[in-house]
């Protein structure tokens, strides 16, 4: 999970937080509204300012949505949906050989 964490931080999480926009017309009979959400941008600069603790944070909660309850419901650039099902596959067949590991041990 360090591994994914800091993944995340470096390349799966956005610039910035995408801040979806409303706008309403209000019509005599009806009401029509449409929201917008604008593109996910790509991090920019140096990894030193990638590893900041406000993106450790964030992608920490990712992480462990994603492995605990299996919904991130967050959105991750093209490269963190990735790590995200990636993270999903491994971790757990990774914690399996673990367990197994102390059982094998335990038994001896």
């Amino acid at each position: 999970m360090t591994a994914t964490v800091l993944a995340m931080m470096l390349w799966g999480l956005p610039q910035y937080d995408p801040k979806p926009r409303t706008t309403s017309v209000l019509s005599e009979p009806r009401v029509t509204v449409t929201a917008e959400t604008p593109g996910l941008i790509n991090p920019r600069g140096s990894y030193g300012e990638r590893l900041s603790t406000e993106r450790f944070d964030k992608s920490l909660r990712v992480v462990v949505n994603s492995v605990v309850f299996r919904s991130a419901g967050q959105d991750l650039t093209t490269a963190g949906t990735y790590i995200e099902m990636g993270s999903r596959l491994v971790e757990p067949v990774l914690l399996g050989l673990a367990v197994l590991a102390v059982r094998s041990q335990v038994k001896r």
